[in-house]
């Protein structure tokens, strides 16, 4: 019997964790593309990208930024770029798109509606900071809405489908599901659609495994066969989550942006090291990790060279 192949998607660095959270966290151009490298070469057939200020570590969407670390990837490894319109809860719609409509990546993350965005649990666990921005950051997500109104997801799906990019469409809720199908019906996505269902986050559904398999069952029944499952948990339950994901015929995706952790009380060393051990558990379920050509046949991407990254 063939084996199902696995698509795995490392998110890089985020906007949620800050840099004085975990010294393995990557915020330089530099130390970002090496991560992405590094996690492509231990498996992964996406990278997820955010970008940081190189001085601060704040989370950024200046393309400037992205364009220091881009062409190393595109120009190292084979790997899928997926550029997040995400950014930060805290930045402007327009200011979130901007890399994706510079770089027309062949895949954008879409968070498919506005909701609570709390981070500030975080501060029971982290009390010291190296930047003056970090601590008021995570206090004000308890009076933060991540804003995605139908208008702003429409405006996104129009900005950058002209260009051939497709979407990792985040679903934090039951409700993004059938705000996904909404655009789906009115002929703003296309299948397969790969939908990346969210799980752990303050404010999103929880991470239970009933809410996983509920979730499933949804997208299910309002796709079909045209679209793509993956899953990721956030803080400890993400390798718990996305093996229950790889078990139900679902894909992966691991990183720091999701997660800072390898074990109980023990800080990831990097990306490519929760890669490695989702690889791990992957084969010990009898599967075999997608290639980045894989990915983009089942994705049905445009391919690397239609992309506006200079190498």
């Amino acid at each position: 019997m063939k084996k199902r192949k696995v698509i795995v998607t490392c998110a890089i660095t985020g906007s949620v964790h800050t840099p004085s959270m975990s010294p393995y966290l990557p915020i330089t151009p530099d130390e970002i593309a090496a991560s992405a490298i590094e996690a492509a070469a231990a498996g992964a057939s996406v990278v997820h990208l955010h970008a940081r200020d190189p001085e601060s570590g704040r989370p950024t969407q200046d393309p400037e930024i992205y364009r220091q670390f881009l062409p190393k990837i595109v120009e190292a490894c084979d790997v899928v770029v997926n550029i997040t319109t995400g950014g930060s809860p805290v930045l402007p719609l327009e200011e979130r798109l901007r890399p994706a409509v510079t770089f027309e990546p062949e895949l954008a993350s879409l968070n498919m509606g506005s909701m609570n965005f709390g981070m500030y649990e975080m501060l029971g666990r982290f009390t010291e900071f190296r930047h003056d921005w970090e601590r008021p950051y995570l206090e004000n997500s308890a009076d933060l809405v991540f804003r995605n109104t139908f208008r702003d997801i429409e405006y996104i799906l129009k900005s950058c489908s002209a260009a051939g990019t497709r979407f990792e469409i985040e679903c934090y809720d039951v409700s993004h599901l059938y705000t996904a199908a909404h655009f789906r019906d009115r002929g703003l996505l296309e299948g397969p659609i790969f939908i990346q269902t969210v799980f752990g986050t303050r404010g999103g559904i929880g991470a239970h495994y009933e809410d996983i398999v509920m979730m499933k069952r949804t997208a299910d029944r309002l796709f079909g066969d045209d679209y793509i499952w993956s899953v990721l948990g956030t803080g400890r339950g993400q390798i718990p989550i996305a093996t229950m994901s790889a078990a139900l015929g679902g894909n992966v995706r691991v990183g720091l942006e999701d997660s800072l952790w390898d074990a109980p009380g023990q800080l990831a060393t990097s990306n490519a090291a929760q890669v490695r051990r989702m690889r791990t558990i992957l084969e010990a379920l009898s599967l075999d990790v997608a290639t980045p050509d894989e990915a983009r046949e089942y994705l049905q991407l445009k391919g690397k060279a239609a992309m506006k990254i200079p190498v």
